[in-house]
């Protein structure tokens, strides 16, 4: 939560300069207490494991989210049954008058596709485009992150030679120190990723419009942000839980898909034991996310 000060007291300005999540008493007094309203399109098959490891992000905060979920209208999931997403999820068609303090847009198991081969672009295009005009900020993950980066700046995506899997350093950059996003995460964390394909950094960079928020030397471009912080892309999970990496391991393995041990996953040679290394930045970078889309999202909105 920002802290509520006099905006003439020397203080304010000072800690406004360092990004830390200041309000003065007159633009509180507007604000009111009110819930902060988060969408996530799951695009994922495996939602309700999904849907609860945002879920439990999102929840790491003292405001009071209300979520919405939402799922594609063009593909329906096989892996979910069609009464659970009646239930508990809604079409784009029925939110699409509405606004969002945030949105989530999650990854898919799409990336050998081109995007317009995606049986739900259409749909998700025009959900793209109401991310621009009705959602304050929002984060777009894996291969959600490429699709938006193609869509919004032309980026393209590449295949890897083999899969990037695993758990990698990674380095903030010096493009924004101060960033309110990754306030007060250490100069080098960990991330989960699993995916075949990639963005190139020196595509994003390319574009002046987009900053390089953390990089990692296995990984490559990791986070990054446009100027105002509306988009937000993380081309790998923060999300995960301890043993998510665990089961698509073993998944692949009994499919006999090539597949090589997850890097730097786990803490002994059995495979019994997870050093699980990311979740505090996880949850540091939500919070700090929830905190920066409650200041900037007028309270009318």
């Amino acid at each position: 939560m920002p802290i509520v000060i006099d905006k003439n007291i020397p203080a304010y300005s000072v800690l406004k300069n360092e990004q830390i999540f200041v309000m003065d008493k007159e633009r509180a007094g507007g604000q009111d207490i009110r819930p902060i309203e988060i969408a996530i399109l799951n695009l994922m098959p495996t939602k309700k494991e999904t849907e609860t490891q945002f879920m439990r992000l999102l929840s790491n905060s003292p405001l009071q989210v209300n979520v919405t979920l939402i799922h594609t209208e063009s593909y329906r999931s096989k892996n979910t049954e069609a009464e659970y997403l009646d239930r508990f999820y809604r079409s784009f068609e029925s939110v699409k008058d509405r606004h969002f303090d945030g949105m989530i847009i999650t990854g898919a198991p799409v990336e050998e596709l081109e995007f317009r081969e995606v049986a739900y672009w259409q749909e998700l295009t025009k959900l793209f485009d109401f991310t621009k005009t009705n959602v304050t900020s929002t984060i777009f993950i894996c291969w959600g992150a490429m699709a938006a980066l193609n869509y919004f700046y032309g980026i393209p995506k590449h295949a890897l030679r083999k899969k990037l899997f695993g758990v990698f350093p990674h380095r903030k950059t010096n493009d924004d120190p101060a960033d309110p996003l990754m306030r007060g995460i250490s100069d080098e964390f960990h991330m989960c990723h699993s995916r075949h394909s990639t963005v190139r950094e020196a595509d994003v960079r390319k574009d002046d419009r987009l900053h390089v928020l953390a990089t990692s030397k296995q990984a490559g471009v990791s986070v990054i942000s446009d100027e105002t912080h509306q988009q937000v892309f993380i081309l790998g999970h923060m999300e995960y839980d301890r043993d998510t990496l665990l089961r698509e391991y073993t998944r692949d393995l009994q499919k006999g898909l090539p597949i090589a041990r997850p890097y730097r996953y786990f803490a002994d040679r059995d495979n019994t034991r997870v050093n699980m290394n990311w979740s505090s930045t996880a949850n540091l970078f939500y919070n700090n996310w929830l905190n920066f889309v409650y200041q900037t999202t007028p309270y009318q909105f």
